[in-house]
């Protein structure tokens, strides 16, 4: 996964910047190495982190943010798919076909959105192998289609099926407004660029702490500590940044609870 293989970049960069501050300490002649010039790198230490960590707060800030969007957005469609059902159910006999097409639309993207969890059960749906597991579908956008053309196709006879019928027409476009949004927010906010300039910038934080730390046990203790949790915080940023898979995925309870609904 990208979250575990830029963690474990991070990290080895982290302490081959360490490892390498101490080795340049122990090359740096002896008259470089006095008070003043230690207390002279230990301010630009102070800006460096200070900078790094102001940053990495306002990442973590903005994915988790994105995040919670993400958990919302998928939340308003599942909610938005029981209601279309609930209307077409309601209109009648006459869009029961199409209330068929709809739960089977509803179990594919349960099974391709979440391959690694058990299959929706008590309704047949399309083949999800060959689905993207993010982004559309061609085959589940059809099936979106279909629904829609059928109900504008709607002829209603009397004052409550044409109520019900504009109902279902705007509860489809919400529905479809709800599907957009949740396409959209598969795709990461951190570019790659970006992320390789942080790290670039945190290994040059701990090279700076290598220059600095007395060579004891205590000390490598110390930026051992400091190496993994700056490791964990990007971890983190990483996993939200991409809201489906990882330790921190959108679980598909809503979108179970949306079909178990749709087939009492």
């Amino acid at each position: 996964m990208r979250e575990i293989l830029w963690t474990l970049i991070l990290f080895t960069l982290l302490v081959a910047g360490a490892a390498g501050g101490f080795v340049l300490r122990s090359l740096v002649p002896e008259p470089h190495r006095n008070q003043q010039t230690i207390e002279f790198l230990r301010i630009v230490t102070a800006l460096l982190v200070t900078f790094a960590a102001l940053v990495m707060s306002l990442i973590l800030a903005s994915v988790r943010n994105s995040y919670d969007s993400a958990f919302h957005d998928r939340g308003h469609y599942a909610a938005s798919l029981t209601e279309l059902d609930t209307c077409m159910r309601n209109y009648g006999p006459e869009l029961a076909d199409t209330r068929a097409k709809l739960h089977r639309y509803v179990a594919a993207v349960i099974a391709s959105t979440w391959p690694d969890e058990p299959l929706p059960q008590g309704v047949r749906y399309p083949d999800t192998a060959g689905m993207p597991r993010l982004g559309e579908d061609p085959a589940l956008a059809t099936i979106m289609n279909d629904i829609g053309i059928a109900i504008d196709r709607l002829t209603p006879g009397d004052a409550l099926h044409r109520s019900l019928a504009t109902r279902c027409a705007a509860d489809y476009r919400e529905t479809l407004n709800a599907r957009w949004a949740v396409i959209e927010d598969v795709h990461g906010s951190l570019s790659a660029p970006f992320a390789v300039v942080l790290i670039f910038w945190l290994t040059l934080v701990f090279v700076s702490f290598g220059l600095q730390s007395p060579r004891n046990v205590l000390a490598g203790v110390a930026i051992g500590i400091a190496i993994i949790s700056v490791a964990s915080v990007m971890f983190v940023i990483l996993d939200l940044d991409l809201p489906y898979g990882g330790l921190f995925g959108i679980p598909s309870t809503s979108m179970r609870l949306a079909l178990v609904d749709m087939l009492k």
